[in-house]
């Protein structure tokens, strides 16, 4: 008798003049976590969207079994009657209503005509305990009141809120798209334990994740989707961190990180003495005294663990964080004065922001108005926007990039991630800067566009643009860096040339800052 709980075969589903899955198939045996990798656009969200209900049947070829039986679903709901219940990556809570209220949103027990509240606030705290937020389960004390509003909580319980919202759905197929994305290494820790506990209860997770090293660490089995098809499917016993990366990419990087050997030039940025006040405790500086320069020729790696100060000191040096600063900023040996964006873009700083979706994009507009839209001088003519103009200039950034779109006018929202990192490159690279600040410029993207990204900055040193690149993953910071400076509490605490760099240095400097 067959252990699967789930098979989708032959899953076609076709957008206008887009095939985002061809055939592809995927059998999940129950009790087991079974991971889906693939890159950004290789059709793995589309296939669960398939599976979960969002794209109804009739709309896709194929087959649907679960427990055997021939399934199609309508919708979500119709989709979680039968226990599959997809928790996405960007979270579907409502901030204002509170824990429980969101735990049985949509589903709450109803008795003579009245929401059983007692009901809900009861069952909503065994569900916590469940997924480690009860009392009994969080000997730390930081167990979670259902009565208490989302927005009081950190994104690692928000995650876990929603796992007690799908398993008040009895949820027997529970899919996990990113969960990771947004949590330190603790909550992923906590949440890779959750998964591990309904494993042994007998929930299947589907788990989709960048994150290999997560992949192998907590997946019985995992299947490859590549450009709309499957590639393969294997134990994780039999298979290793490359082989799943050859797989997503149809080819073998050896070398994840291309490094080139850099010659560096004349001294191009130097910040000197600089501090920026924490703009919501009085007296406290986020950032103290730090000097830095970066040179023509080099990337300059930025290493430090999460609050080390490195963003609110870039974002400052750039005019767009809201608190008062000091210090003293030199462009080419010149002193300039940066109040805004505005004047920072006129002085060649171009930032390209950790969250692309709120700070870096406007997901309604389209690409060529995304890549524009810091540059509209360079586009416009007697006060208005030469659209011939947009579309040569855009055209010829995502020929150099290799961005994949359907068209310069397709909205930015409906690329992939890796797609949506190039086109705030182009946006950045349409500026001319001298000086290009990256803030996590990989995160949330897979390997395949994570080489392509490394790739164009490597192009970008040559052609003389400085790139500081702030990072959180140690790889990242050795693989690519020419030079890397820590920060630990707002201060400088370490330097090494990439020669002299290892994890324990830069390690022991990013926790090596003191409170002064």
């Amino acid at each position: 008798m067959s252990n699967y709980v789930l098979n989708m075969q032959n899953i076609t589903k076709v957008f206008p003049g887009v095939k985002a899955l061809d055939s592809v198939s995927l059998d999940v045996e129950a009790g087991t976590v079974h991971a889906i990798c693939g890159e950004n656009g290789a059709g793995k969200s589309t296939l669960i969207k398939v599976l979960s209900g969002v794209h109804p049947s009739g709309s896709y070829e194929g087959t649907i079994l679960v427990d055997g039986v021939d399934s199609s679903f309508i919708n979500t709901a119709d989709a979680e009657k039968k226990g599959i219940v997809c928790i996405h990556q960007e979270l579907e809570l409502i901030p204002k209503l509170s824990v429980g209220e969101n735990v049985f949103l949509g589903n709450y027990p109803v008795k003579n005509g009245f929401i059983q509240w007692d009901k809900i606030y009861a069952e909503t705290d065994k569900l916590l305990k469940q997924v480690g937020l009860g009392e009994e389960s969080d000997k730390s004390g930081h167990h979670i009141d259902p009565n208490e509003k989302i927005f009081n909580l950190g994104i690692g319980q928000q995650q876990l809120v929603e796992i007690a919202k799908a398993l008040a759905r009895n949820a027997r197929i529970l899919i996990l798209d990113e969960p990771t994305a947004a949590l330190t290494e603790k909550e992923v820790d906590t949440l890779l334990g959750i998964i591990d506990g309904l494993r042994k209860k007998g929930i299947t997770c589907i788990y989709i994740s960048h994150r290999l090293d997560e992949v192998i660490r907590i997946a019985d089995q995992v299947t490859v989707i590549r450009d709309g098809k499957s590639i393969g499917s294997e134990k994780i016993e039999k298979i290793t961190k490359q082989d799943i990366i050859s797989m997503m990419v149809g080819r073998e990087l050896k070398n994840l990180f291309p490094r080139v050997k850099h010659e560096r030039g004349e001294l191009v940025l130097e910040i000197r003495n600089y501090s920026v006040k924490d703009p919501n405790i009085q007296g406290k500086r986020l950032v103290k005294d730090v000097n830095i320069q970066a040179y023509k020729g080099e990337i300059l790696g930025i290493a430090g663990l999460m609050g080390a100060g490195r963003t609110e000191f870039f974002t400052s040096v750039y005019g767009a964080f809201p608190a008062q600063k000091s210090g003293e900023v030199y462009i080419d040996g010149e002193l300039i004065k940066i109040e805004n964006t505005v004047n920072a873009l006129k002085n060649g700083i171009f930032l390209v922001t950790e969250d692309r979706k709120r700070y870096g994009l406007v997901l309604g507009m389209d690409v060529k108005e995304n890549t524009t839209l810091a540059s509209l001088e360079k586009v416009a003519s007697f006060g208005y926007v030469d659209v011939n103009k947009e579309i040569y200039e855009t055209t010829k950034y995502i020929k150099s990039l290799k961005t994949k779109t359907s068209s310069v006018e397709a909205e930015v929202k409906k690329l992939s991630g890796g797609n949506q990192q190039k086109v705030v490159l182009q946006k950045a690279l349409m500026t001319s800067p001298k000086v290009l600040i990256l803030d996590e410029p990989t995160r949330g993207i897979d390997v395949g566009a994570k080489y392509e990204i490394y790739k164009i900055m490597n192009q970008l040193v040559d052609e003389g643009v400085v790139i500081i690149m702030i990072s959180s993953e140690m790889e990242e910071i050795l693989g690519m860096s020419d030079r890397i400076v820590v920060m630990s509490q707002g201060k400088i605490t370490g330097e090494f040339d990439y020669q002299d760099a290892t994890q324990e240095k830069i390690m022991q400097a990013s926790i090596g800052g003191s409170n002064g």
